[in-house]
């Protein structure tokens, strides 16, 4: 197996089969989540062309950590860039210029400023690539029409208490148009 093989293997996302329900209005597919998380199941997703007000407490999502990613690099940036300032101005190259000091802390405030920008953007983007497992190739599609007006939950086989006739029975209870086997 060749590199290219190797990593379009990677990056292939490792599909699950189960159950998804579509439905017309997003304001039924939140309460359906809810439903569905008070029924036990927990690995659920949703799938929405646009972010829903109220489903990640209708699924039971807790806050994320990329802010706890973020803050740590911009400190992480910003020391750098206060290190490297000095460093660069006191000890690698120390000048000294119309009698001021090796190291003036307000000629590079905007380098440290910069640098807690560029290192927590960079963090950000990067965490959040990783936890979406991102680059995707060839995604599996339940509906195309879930990226333009129609919105959708996907309860996975290996979820808890799964049981195909349950899961579909809660899903069209819950208001779905259409109930499918798919793979996500």
């Amino acid at each position: 197996m060749d590199i290219i093989e190797k990593l379009i293997h990677a990056a292939r996302p490792k599909s699950r089969r189960g159950v998804a329900g579509i439905w017309l209005d997003e304001h039924k597919l939140v309460a359906a989540a809810r439903k569905v998380r008070e029924a036990g199941y927990t690995k659920f997703e949703a799938i929405t062309p646009f972010p829903l007000h109220g489903i990640d407490e209708a699924m039971g999502i807790p806050f994320s950590w990329i802010p706890w990613v973020t803050l740590t690099f911009c400190l992480t940036g910003f020391a750098f860039g206060t290190w490297f300032t000095w460093w660069a101005s006191a000890v690698d190259w120390p000048l000294i210029i119309g009698g001021k000091p090796m190291w003036s802390l307000p000629a590079f405030v905007p380098i440290m400023f910069e640098c807690t920008i560029l290192f927590g953007a960079l963090a950000s983007v990067g965490a959040l690539l990783y936890i979406c497992g991102l680059p995707q190739i060839d995604p599996p599609v339940i509906d195309p029409a879930l990226s333009s007006h129609k919105f959708g939950l996907f309860i996975p086989e290996d979820d808890t208490g799964y049981n195909q006739a349950a899961v579909e029975k809660l899903l069209k209870d819950n208001g779905a148009v259409e109930v499918k086997r798919a793979e996500f």
